[in-house]
């Protein structure tokens, strides 16, 4: 294997395992393997190495200024998204063309998108006229979203797949109780109407709501503060064309991105490896290291 590939092979297991040191809270090590925070490693650490913002979990929402427009308007926005449940607007997708959020649709959760790397989708100005004219005059808002966690529902420890944003919630209507919270790499915050938080995603976190009362927040990704102005623009490359291809649509109409466009072909292999998983676990796990192996050969030997 020549040098320049050792080099590569080397930055990409040095990423990986800082990823996975990374907080207090880890996956277990053959869960991290196959996250996919493993293989957004490298160009992860590359943000985390020139963020102007610190290495927690938790960040003042005062560093960003611009978004207390939407503190202030909180109440009207609020309007626009109750209307929005009400309506069933707010709701998991029906189809195979939500692949970043998919796996949280069973446990509950529920989505209505603003905007996604672009501009609003147009089901979202035309409904939400208030909310994505305040959303587009904030520049660093990527993207944004009504998010509903009903009675009972939760969402799975996870991480988020891009250091190049950090996530902003606004509670709009919330059961304003501890029972209902989030909890970054060990760190619980409960939501309460009209209240900020900002978290950085790529930290472990999970969230929960066990009491009888519904909780809808705005949900947006806000473009992570770089140091140098060519990693900004590394930055807004991968958002614009890598995370920017994940869109996802509300109605007929709206924009679906190219990872969205194949993800329903990718869904039916996925659940092929449940059934198979379901049957024989052994094999399940026996054809899934096989496959990366596979593709680590290939990088090794072309």
């Amino acid at each position: 294997m020549s040098p320049i590939k050792w080099a590569i092979l080397a930055a990409f297991v040095a990423s990986t395992v800082y990823v996975h040191l990374r907080g207090r809270v880890r996956l277990g090590f053959w869960r991290q393997l196959s996250d996919h925070s493993t293989f957004m490693a490298p160009i992860n650490c590359f943000m985390y190495l020139f963020s102007k913002i610190p290495s927690t979990p938790y960040l003042p929402v005062d560093r960003f200024p611009e978004l207390k427009v939407l503190q202030d308007n909180w109440q009207a926005i609020r309007v626009e998204g109750e209307k929005l449940y009400d309506t069933g607007d707010i709701k998991a997708s029906d189809k195979y063309n939500d692949a970043g959020f998919n796996s949280f649709f069973k446990t509950g959760w529920k989505r209505f998108y603003l905007k996604w790397y672009d501009e609003a989708h147009p089901s979202a100005a035309e409904l939400c006229p208030v909310t994505t004219a305040l959303l587009r005059d904030i520049p660093s808002v990527k993207a944004a979203m009504f998010a509903a966690l009903p009675p009972g529902a939760r969402l799975v420890r996870h991480r988020d797949p891009f250091a190049g944003s950090l996530r902003y919630h606004l509670g709009l209507a919330t059961p304003n109780d501890d029972r209902c919270f989030i909890d970054v790499d060990g760190q619980r915050y409960s939501w309460r109407d009209g209240e900020p938080v900002m978290f950085d995603e790529t930290y472990l976190h999970y969230a929960e709501n066990t009491t009888d009362r519904n909780r809808i927040i705005l949900f947006c990704d806000i473009e992570r503060p770089l140091w140098l102005l060519p990693a900004t623009w590394l930055n807004r490359f991968v958002s614009r064309y890598l995370i920017g291809a994940a869109a996802a649509p509300n109605r007929e109409g709206d924009r679906t991105g190219g990872i969205n466009k194949a993800f329903g072909y990718i869904q039916q292999v996925r659940l092929w490896g449940k059934r198979v998983k379901a049957k024989n676990r052994t094999l399940y796990y026996l054809l899934k290291w096989a496959l990366f192996l596979a593709l680590l050969a290939i990088f090794v030997l072309v």
